[in-house]
């Protein structure tokens, strides 16, 4: 079996769900291009544990953590299987990895998970494992978890990492959805291309010090970023990426996506 290529998404808002809008359009298009998976393991920035966890339900409840949003969207519910059998050999190729992890067999799937699979699969049939970022971490631990995780993509498994490209949310406040984007935060994103694009994971995972405003764009602890390096470590060394989408909301948050194919 071919190997599923690894991505990486940004997930934007909650109501990317349910409000068109140039992201919406191309996540509902990926996951044809894409194909259809064995099973996805869904690198989530909203789950945050101290120590590497898995969720391990076999029919896992869809979360619905944010508010204020319309009662539409609290009405939604992505009723995808989990697959407690793949997150038991997940654990164990973390163990051979010298990496000690966990499964929680009550954990839901928060709207990292569900929001942008609803669009990729809105079947709902493919098992879905979640898997959660340490933000008191460093980026090479999450590298060395998808590097734990390669293996599994020669199995049909597609390795999605679902954060955001630049995520200051602290900065948001008095912006529309349509502004023009920011200066720091097209330098930071414009960064990151181009890293990606070369296959530069150094620089990458010293993203704090080499990345223009990095501390801006991802304020500790940086949980939007840190998914994006489990499917880099699971794409094996030297690969590189390609960008697959652009778009900017609120002038400050890029919704860009990548795969390593």
């Amino acid at each position: 079996m071919k190997s599923f290529p690894s991505l990486f998404i940004s997930h934007g808002m909650p109501l990317m769900a349910i409000l068109p809008s140039p992201t919406q359009k191309f996540l509902k298009n990926l996951g044809k291009k894409l194909g259809r998976p064995k099973a996805v393991i869904c690198i989530s920035a909203h789950w945050e544990t101290v120590a590497p966890m898995l969720s391990g339900a076999e029919f896992p409840e869809t979360i619905h953590d944010f508010y204020g949003f319309p009662k539409q969207l609290y009405e939604m519910s992505y009723p995808a299987p989990g697959n407690s059998q793949l997150a038991s050999e997940i654990t164990g190729a973390f163990s051979q990895n010298g990496i000690s992890s966990k499964i929680d067999f009550d954990k839901g799937f928060d709207h990292g998970a569900w929001v942008p699979l609803c669009l990729m699969y809105p079947e709902a049939d493919i098992p879905v494992i979640q898997l959660s970022i340490q933000g008191d971490l460093e980026p090479d631990h999450h590298y060395r978890m998808g590097n734990a995780l390669a293996r599994f993509r020669s199995e049909g498994v597609l390795i999605m990492g679902s954060g955001g490209a630049t995520h200051n949310l602290e900065d948001i406040h008095g912006r529309k959805m349509h502004d023009e984007p920011v200066q720091y935060a097209v330098n930071f994103d414009s960064w990151l291309e181009q890293i990606l694009i070369q296959g530069d994971i150094q620089s990458l995972l010293n993203f704090k010090k080499e990345g223009p405003e990095a501390e801006k764009n991802h304020p500790y602890p940086s949980e939007h970023f840190l998914p994006l390096f489990v499917p880099l470590g699971a794409s094996g060394e030297g690969s590189r990426a390609e960008l697959l989408h652009k778009e900017f909301i609120y002038g400050i948050l890029s919704l860009a996506a990548y795969v390593w194919p």
